[in-house]
């Protein structure tokens, strides 16, 4: 049965922290055929609202080199969310929630989880915690032996957001040496709207540092955290209308590297950024771009001490056709390949997952399923993982075998 909301009053039906979390000369617009392959399609979970279950999976998944796969979802458990665990055994797979958010140690988790060093879980919530401005936390399964098919896990907050500090905390990446880099969509003191922070673990606490923070008008709205590139320069997206991607340099100066500009080049780029091993940078907008209303797929380069911007996909957008692109961050496969997932539109009006492949004459875009707003979900909000056979791993933000008050986890296999 399909799903009855449509794009639009799904997205004004999301909290602004959620939405976000989210011009060189020579742009040029590549060519592209869209192909439709036939790929394996496999339900592996639907939420359920209506048994304390989770329920909306805003984001993405995480998988651990066992091919476990982790996640969050927005709603459900005690009200405010919980994390869950999908375990691969044998050939099939098994659910269990590993912890109920109370607001105590956050609530309403938007961003994926990651996997620390340590192999726990960290992630982040955007509202709850002491300052109710949301937290940074850890979760780690149970001290002492649980017989149990599903045993609670604990959950420690590394920072309470106050304010001045931050407010809406998204994504987080490690860096090398362990610490924790991250933006908030809104706060850090006076006229600030967003700050870029970091964590550092020092016996046993974190201790927090803003990084910078952010002004109207000059790259406002920072909700998709920060790539490390190893030389400790970071990098990002802002969605001040129409956005901007912005480098924080080993030396703490923020400078602007591209501003959009609308149709010529796309805005609002709700995703983060991704980094190949050359030091380009690949991300998405969510609307308009030089194939249509449907947003874009672009790659900024290293040249002549600047950046080159170039568009590698543009969506047209609307009913039937590809686009809209929600926050989800691209995923790059070691043969250069991208995939993504639009939010909304394609074949059916609930979404698509795409892959974009390189070739001489440009990218070629491979559409790899159309949700149907039935058992498979609707609204796939977030980007993709990979296991290390190539198959692609994602969740539906709503809808899926209980409805759609639900969400699904899903399998794609080449």
């Amino acid at each position: 049965m399909a799903c009855l909301e449509n794009g639009s009053s799904f997205l004004q039906a999301r909290p602004r922290a959620s939405l976000v979390l989210g011009l060189v000369l020579g742009l040029t617009m590549t060519v592209a055929t869209t192909l439709l392959h036939a790929q394996t399609f496999t339900l592996l979970h639907g939420f359920n609202s209506d048994d304390g279950d989770g329920y909306f999976p805003y984001t993405g998944l995480t998988i651990d080199a066992a091919g476990n796969l982790y996640g969050v979802t927005n709603q459900g458990g005690t009200g405010y969310g919980l994390a869950f665990r999908l375990a691969h055994r044998g050939g099939g797979w098994i659910y269990s929630p590993l912890y109920k958010f109370d607001g105590s140690a956050g609530a309403d988790p938007i961003a994926r989880l990651v996997i620390g060093r340590d192999g726990s879980l960290y992630g982040t919530a955007t509202y709850g915690g002491s300052g109710q401005y949301g937290t940074v936390f850890n979760l780690r399964p149970p001290a002492t032996f649980c017989a149990a098919v599903s045993c609670p896990w604990t959950a420690t907050v590394l920072h309470n957001f106050s304010g001045y500090d931050g407010i809406y905390p998204t994504t987080i990446h490690f860096d090398a040496a362990g610490n924790i880099y991250g933006t908030t969509v809104e706060g850090g003191g006076g006229n600030s709207i967003g700050v870029v922070y970091k964590l550092t673990p020092s016996q046993g606490s974190w201790t927090y540092t803003m990084i910078t923070n952010f002004s109207q008008g000059g790259g406002s709205f920072p909700g998709n955290g920060v790539t490390p590139d190893g030389n400790g320069n970071l990098y990002g997206t802002s969605i001040d209308t129409p956005g901007n991607v912005f480098e924080v340099t080993s030396s703490g100066q923020t400078v602007d590297i591209f501003n959009f500009q609308f149709s010529r080049t796309g805005y609002d780029p709700y995703s983060g950024l991704i980094m190949d091993s050359q030091g380009n940078l690949y991300g998405t907008t969510a609307f308009s771009g030089p194939g249509g209303d449907g947003g874009t797929v672009y790659e900024l380069s290293p040249s002549g001490g600047g950046w080159s911007y170039n568009v590698l996909q543009g969506f047209a957008g609307g009913m039937n056709n590809s686009g809209t692109i929600g926050t989800a961050d691209l995923l790059m496969d070691a043969q250069g390949n991208l995939y993504g997932t639009m939010t909304w539109n394609g074949a059916n009006g609930y979404g698509e997952v795409y892959k974009l492949t390189p070739t001489e004459s440009g990218w070629t875009k491979t559409v790899l399923h159309d949700f149907t707003g039935g058992d498979d979900g609707c609204y796939p909000w977030d980007g993709l993982v990979m296991d290390s056979q190539g198959n692609l791993y994602g969740t539906a933000s709503a809808c899926g075998p209980n409805g759609y008050y639900g969400g699904t986890v899903w399998e794609i296999t080449p």
